[in-house]
């Protein structure tokens, strides 16, 4: 009796397995069309005030995520890239490539309250606030380093020396930011506090890398890469290249759903390779998301689990964009 038990638990469990991984498949919800023509770069979301943002051109446009519509647009920059949030002060950070400065607005009103010219700086792109040492950080791409801000006197405070050309960073809130190095295909780890590289991992076989998402309960990161077509698995800890996944071609973020398992890479072949974390070492390929070309990058809300990506038509040929073409599609599981 025991055994036919068992045998009915196993075809039971068995049936269920495809009924869960269809549970985990992404669908498109929506499209929100936004105005301008400019291009785009990060987007990044709010979870206090539920609003997701997104870099356009010389403008951040601004969602009401539980309206999915427009709320609003910050304006007037040069050549917007990525914001960051710091709901301690009620404050956004938005970094200006061209501007070679960072603008802070109040994340109630959406005003611009200051513009902070940077020092020995050149290109700031990502952009991230480390609650731990309450500080807000630009990544500059092209002076090989990264500003430091206090959000509190909208001054500079300091730079750090990366070695090389960063891309995205994430922070653990504990004092570690954790930033890909793209051109040296590897990883720095970096202190927070004494604003010091204290380690660097290399990436191989990963190539170019791009985005970071991190899972800091299994002390996992994962880093997407556009040399090899992958994202890598690395044990933060020791620097250990776990494993890596196929995914598209021309990636730029990644995203890390702590709740559902799921990891989500924005590629610009317009796909987002989608992957299930069955254990900290064990990870498979569930989807292949198709979503637009020149998709590339994404941000994931974890309280409704859906995933937020920009994207325009361009002029054949040419990095133009084509008029009132730019919006944000929006997916959600099935």
């Amino acid at each position: 009796m025991k055994k036919l038990i068992l045998s009915f638990a196993t075809i039971a469990f068995t049936c269920l397995i495809p009924q869960l991984s269809h549970a985990q498949t992404y669908v498109l919800d929506k499209s929100i069309s936004l105005p301008g023509d400019g291009g785009y770069d990060y987007l990044s979301i709010d979870k206090i005030n539920n609003r997701l943002y997104v870099s356009h051109g010389t403008s951040v446009n601004v969602i009401d995520l539980a309206t999915e519509k427009p709320a609003g647009v910050i304006s007037d920059m040069k050549g917007v890239h990525g914001i960051a949030i710091d709901n301690k002060a009620n404050k956004g950070f938005i970094s200006d490539g061209k501007a070679n400065a960072i603008v802070a607005f109040d994340l109630k009103t959406l005003k611009v309250v200051a513009t902070i010219p940077l020092t020995d700086a050149n290109g700031p792109d990502a952009i991230m606030y480390d609650p731990y040492a309450d500080r807000v950080f630009s990544f500059n791409g092209e002076s090989n380093n990264a500003s430091v801000i206090d959000p509190n006197t909208l001054k500079q405070v300091g730079t750090v020396a990366l070695g090389g050309a960063p891309e995205f960073a994430v922070a653990d809130g504990k004092g570690k930011i954790y930033n890909n190095l793209e051109d040296k295909s590897s990883l720095n780890i970096i202190d927070s506090k004494t604003l010091k590289v204290v380690k660097n991992y290399s990436l191989a076989p990963c190539g170019g890398p791009t985005g970071l998402a991190l899972d800091a309960k299994n002390q996992r990161i994962f880093t997407v890469c556009r040399a090899n077509k992958g994202v890598s698995v690395v044990d933060i800890n020791t620097g250990k290249v776990i494993t890596t996944l196929p995914i598209g071609a021309g990636v730029d973020a990644v995203a890390y759903d702590a709740e559902t398992k799921l990891i989500f890479c924005s590629c610009g072949d317009g796909t987002t390779t989608i992957i299930k974390q069955q254990s900290a070492n064990d990870y498979a390929v569930i989807q292949t998301l198709q979503t637009g070309n020149r998709a590339k990058t994404l941000a994931l809300d974890p309280k409704t689990h859906k995933i937020y990506l920009s994207l325009a038509e361009f002029e054949k040929g040419t990095r133009k964009v084509l008029p009132n073409t730019f919006k944000v599609l929006v997916y959600k599981q099935q």
